[in-house]
C-alpha cells in the first residue's frame, strides 16, 4: 500500500528549507538584542506585580475599573506595575500606577488589533518587542506576582506558562491571583475534575493560584507572600 500524496512535486516541504540560511542565523542577533534591552531596563525597575487580562475590556466596565484600583493599591504598597502595554486591562493597570505616581511598565508588542502602547506607560519603562516569546520571558523573570483578570487566549497562555514553570520548579513559587469567580469558576472546576481528580496534575497544583472577587484581598495576598521572603528576579 502506497502512502497518499498530499503535496505536488514542486511544493514538497523540504523545498521550503532551501533559502539562504544566513537570514535565519542573523535573526539570533535580533532576539539577543531584545533580551539585552529587556534585561537592562527591567532590572532597574525593581520589584513589580504584573496585571493582565483582556485587551478588549473598555473604560467604565467592571473589571477595567477594578484593575485600575488594583494597580493603585499595588503602587501604594511599593511595587511597580507591569502590563503588556496595550488597551483594556493593560491600560487600566498602567493608569492605576500612573495615578499614584508609581512605576508604570509596558511590555508592548505590535499586533494587528492593538494600536501601540497606551498613554499611561511611563516612557522610561516602555519596551517594545517583536518576539512574543522574549516578551513572555520578561514577564516571568521580573514580575514578583501575577494578578489576572478575565481575558482571552493571550491571558490564558501567560497564566498557564507561569503555572507550568512553577509546577516544574523552573522558577520559585510566586503569588498568582485570579480575579472574578464568575469568569474563572468554570475553568477551576474543570481543572479540578478533569486534571486533579484524574491524576493528570497533583492535587497540590490547585493551590498554585488563588481565586477571589476582591481586589483588596488580591493585593493583600501578594503582599503577605512577601512578608516571608524578599522579592527578587525569578531566575
Amino acid at each position: 500500500m502506497t502512502a497518499p500524496e498530499f503535496f505536488s512535486e514542486e511544493n514538497k516541504p523540504s523545498d521550503h528549507f532551501d533559502a539562504d540560511s544566513n537570514q535565519d542565523l542573523w535573526s539570533i542577533f535580533k532576539i539577543m538584542g531584545e533580551f539585552v534591552d529587556g534585561y537592562d531596563k527591567l532590572f532597574r525597575v525593581g520589584p513589580c506585580v504584573s496585571v493582565y487580562g483582556s485587551a478588549r475590556l473598555k473604560p467604565g466596565s467592571k473589571y477595567y475599573d477594578m484593575a485600575m484600583e488594583t494597580a493603585e493599591l499595588i503602587t501604594e504598597n511599593g511595587f511597580g506595575v507591569i502590563t503588556g502595554g496595550g488597551p483594556g486591562i493593560m491600560e487600566a493597570g498602567n493608569l492605576g500606577a500612573h495615578n499614584k505616581g508609581g512605576k508604570s511598565v509596558g511590555l508592548g508588542i505590535e499586533l494587528p488589533f492593538e494600536q501601540g502602547t497606551n498613554q499611561y506607560v511611563h516612557p522610561k519603562y516602555e519596551i517594545n518587542f517583536k518576539y512574543f516569546f522574549v516578551r513572555k520571558v520578561m514577564f516571568v523573570k521580573y514580575a514578583q506576582g501575577f494578578i489576572v483578570f478575565p481575558g482571552g487566549f493571550g491571558t490564558l497562555d501567560e497564566l498557564f506558562e507561569t503555572l507550568t514553570l512553577i509546577q516544574t520548579e523552573k522558577i520559585k513559587r510566586i503569588p498568582i491571583v485570579l480575579i472574578g469567580t464568575d469568569f474563572w469558576d468554570g475553568l477551576v472546576t474543570w481543572l479540578k475534575e478533569k486534571l486533579g481528580d484524574k491524576g493528570l496534575i497533583s492535587k497540590e497544583d490547585m493551590n498554585l493560584f488563588y481565586l477571589t472577587d476582591d481586589h483588596v484581598d488580591a493585593v493583600r495576598y501578594v503582599c503577605d507572600f512577601y512578608k516571608k521572603q524578599r522579592p527578587e528576579p525569578n531566575f
